[in-house]
């Protein structure tokens, strides 16, 4: 199991090239599975998930590899519709491969999903609606198996999610775009990722409107073909980056993204007394003195991100002041909190709330990563602290940034990989 060794007091400064989105490149993978003739995927990160889905895909028979950042698919010679527990395990968007089978083919059995430990996110919003589209739905030994309506094809409905899901409105969508009839879908999420899958889905031939509304209207077609397309920058990584200028009294330029995808961030960057300035492709953070104190209450889109509350807490740590977080979304999502402390943090939390008290610095101390974006806000601490810290369980941050080692280098933290099988 790899560590981070961190030797801190680095000013964090430089450019960085922003990579696709996971949470975007996932689901557009798993909608090739809908397309008969072949698809072209670019700007895809390689990363573990990356890596898993397409395994997962390629399990099933489907002729499919990655080169660079290009993804191509070829279903033609499929020859099952199982998703097995030993890849699903790792990952919750192993999930979105149901709708396209379900839709296309008919049947589909896919494992439980299961991914970072930040709290409950069950698929029965996913499960529900395929039940509304008129498939048969059973859970039996950890594996959900679903078979369309007589005839194979799933039956347009008018369905509102009970909660704001990006993942069930994703899979939803897929599933829809092959239904016989039209489905309008309501209380969608409204995720940039979400709006990436639609865009590509009909790239692919499908009839969608109301595309980045919370009302979509999905007209069902016999078949989707192949397409050319480009992922959608990652927001959450241009936020994590463009937050070690925050906390360093740095001067961070990304590229290769847009200022579009990260406005609630951006402003409360801005409410901390960070210089934002951005173009068409970049955005740059500039920060002299401390941060100032901010109060964060994590939405659904376009509301504050819940997968930018760890770094922004980070950076709250060494404010001026005292800050407080309110985490809507997740019900177990503070578990950076006891290792930012170790970090020499001062944050008390009581249920969805923490109170975050700055301190001057940051002080080195082994730690634990927890989830994949508390990893990052760990990494931003250690390289603010004085003297050495080793950050345990790195594989989660592995899951979501592209090249880390290498970008935060450029950055100028002093960061090593150590693989404790050497």
């Amino acid at each position: 199991m790899d560590q981070f060794l961190i030797t801190g007091s680095s000013r964090i400064a430089g450019e960085v090239t922003i990579s696709g989105a996971k949470n975007a490149a996932l689901p557009l993978l798993a909608a090739m599975i809908l397309a008969e003739t072949p698809t072209t995927l670019h700007n895809v990160p390689s990363l573990q998930d990356v890596r898993t889905l397409i395994e997962l895909i390629g399990g099933m028979g489907i002729k499919i590899q990655k080169q660079d950042d290009t993804v191509t698919c070829d279903t033609k010679n499929i020859d099952n519709f199982y998703a097995p527990y030993d890849l699903v395990k790792t990952m919750r968007a192993s999930i979105l491969v149901l709708g396209p089978l379900l839709a296309r083919f008919g049947e589909a059995e896919v494992s439980l999903p299961g991914g970072c430990a930040i709290g409950s996110r069950p698929v029965d919003q996913h499960l529900k609606a395929f039940e509304a589209m008129g498939a048969e739905i059973s859970v039996e030994n950890g594996y959900v198996k679903a078979q369309a309506p007589k005839g194979g094809k799933l039956i347009g409905c008018n369905y509102s999610f009970d909660m704001v899901t990006v993942g069930g409105t994703e899979n939803v969508i897929m599933a829809a775009a092959l239904a016989k009839g039209t489905t309008v879908l309501g209380n969608c999420a409204l995720e940039p990722e979400v709006v990436d899958l639609a865009n590509m889905l009909v790239a692919m031939g499908a009839k969608i409107s109301g595309i980045g509304t919370s009302i979509m209207t999905i007209e069902g077609v016999e078949r989707l073909h192949g397409c050319e397309y480009s992922v959608v920058p990652d927001r959450i990584e241009t936020g994590s980056y463009l937050a070690g200028a925050l906390m360093t009294r740095g001067d961070v330029l990304t590229k290769n993204t847009s200022a579009l995808l990260l406005t609630p961030v951006l402003e409360k960057f801005e409410d901390m007394g960070a210089v934002i300035t951005s173009g068409d492709d970049w955005i740059r953070a500039q920060m002299k003195g401390r941060p100032l104190p901010v109060d964060i209450r994590t939405q659904p889109h376009p509301g504050f991100p819940t997968d930018m509350q760890a770094q922004v807490m980070a950076i709250a740590c060494l404010a001026n002041g005292t800050s407080t977080f309110i985490e809507n979304i997740f019900e177990n999502r503070y578990m950076h909190v006891p290792e930012l402390n170790r970090l020499g943090a001062s944050i008390q939390v009581d249920g969805h709330t923490a109170v975050v008290k700055g301190v001057e610095n940051f002080t080195a101390a082994p730690v634990m990563a927890t989830d994949l974006r508390a990893s990052m806000s760990l990494v931003m601490a250690a390289a603010t602290a004085e003297g050495e810290s080793l950050i345990d369980r790195i594989y989660h941050i592995d899951r979501g940034y592209e090249h880390v080692e290498e970008k935060l280098r450029a950055l100028g933290v002093n960061i090593e990989r150590i693989n404790t099988n050497d």
